[in-house]
């Protein structure tokens, strides 16, 4: 869940930044199913029947599926702009952590902070928590270390949609030590990817795409001034038309097309939309600000709907789910809370943990760009 650079010149990503929304919205749209929720399950839920289903089915039937889109850019984004730097010992560790803390962590408390606040209220009205059950103080203080979901188990516990970056945390750790003491080749991702296929945990999910998103950006690289790059390009565009299509025709079944192909397809897709392009000033502002706003709408959504559902209790009435109102007064309120969000309080913070935390080194030699 990283924010990518869309600064004018080579490294634009604009395409990314567009994929990047597509997957915070099927995440969103996918915990829509919450406000059906009694304890920890939907209870009568109908999803052929949720608002807008004939156009937006793809995310209420298979929006979980966003967070490994999610990781297989991150993995993309981490070898386009730090493969080189970190195994040349150009960018330190402390700067690349900074970085990284500054950029998920003020969030994320204000987040675990304001659902431990208020899942204690709905519980007195309620009698269980809203969706996420585990609420009590070792899983708290496991989400305060951002540490929530390292074992093999889901701890769906107070701001749960945290878990797939407690998760990325870890991988963030092995993507720095790896480079810089073991290899940057291309055949260590390989190994990385086919190594985690048979494992079944969260985190060797996390490591497969984010490594297979390493060897898009690679392969980006690679050919970025070869005379053939022309056909790689056309050949990768074929495949990312022709393995949905064929999917669809061939009936896959969802258990296949997780792992097979999600891990097998994502890499192309992002290789597609990598290739460099141009955009009017006002299309790439749009991109720009969906991408930025991605990591608000993953972190704010459960609490609103927390809000929400608190609303409703108080007023003793049922959440009307099904209704096309109710889902617009949801969604775009959401979407509009997280680019105000990342505005006026992520980048904000980011910026002053950084002046903070990075001090001694701006007055020395520069530091390196961002994510």
């Amino acid at each position: 869940m990283l924010k990518t650079s869309t600064s004018r010149g080579t490294d634009k990503l604009l395409g990314l930044e567009g994929l990047r929304f597509l997957a915070t919205l099927s995440v969103l749209l996918w915990h829509y199913q919450h406000f059906s929720y009694v304890g920890d399950r939907p209870v009568g839920l109908l999803r052929s029947e949720l608002p807008y289903h004939a156009l937006l089915f793809p995310f209420y039937e298979a929006g979980e599926y966003g967070v490994w889109i999610f990781w297989c850019i991150s993995g993309f984004i981490f070898f386009w702009k730090y493969r080189d730097t970190i195994s040349h010992r150009s960018v330190s560790g402390w700067s690349f952590f900074v970085f990284r803390l500054s950029r998920l962590y003020p969030l994320h408390l204000v987040t675990l902070l304001l659902v431990a606040l208020l899942q204690p209220i709905y519980l007195s009205l309620k009698g269980s928590f809203f969706v996420y059950q585990n609420n009590d103080l070792s899983h708290f203080v496991a989400q305060l270390f951002m540490a929530s979901d390292w074992t093999s188990l889901r701890s769906d516990s107070f701001n749960a949609p945290i878990w797939s970056v407690s998760v990325e945390v870890l991988v963030y750790v092995a993507f720095f030590l790896t480079l810089r003491f073991v290899t940057k080749s291309l055949l260590f991702n390989l190994v990385v990817v086919l190594a985690c296929l048979n494992v079944g945990t969260q985190v060797a999910a996390c490591l497969a795409f984010f490594y297979a998103g390493g060897l898009a950006a690679i392969g980006r690289r690679a050919v970025a001034h070869a005379i053939y790059r022309p056909t790689i390009e056309l050949t990768a565009l074929g495949a990312a038309v022709a393995i949905p299509v064929a999917a669809t025709l061939l009936s896959l079944r969802i258990e296949i097309i997780d792992w097979v192909l999600l891990l097998a397809y994502t890499p192309i897709l992002l290789f597609c939309l990598s290739i460099p392009m141009s955009l009017p000033r006002p299309a790439e502002r749009l991109l720009e600000t969906a991408g930025n706003m991605t990591y608000s709408c993953y972190l704010l959504h459960f609490p609103i709907q927390l809000v929400i559902a608190l609303c409703f209790a108080l007023a003793r009435q049922p959440i009307p789910y099904y209704d096309q109102l109710f889902w617009a007064a949801f969604v775009l309120p959401t979407l509009l809370a997280s680019h105000l969000t990342y505005r006026y309080f992520e980048a904000p913070a980011q910026r002053l943990l950084r002046s903070i935390l990075l001090r001694k080194q701006a007055a020395g030699r520069p530091s390196p760009a961002p994510l």
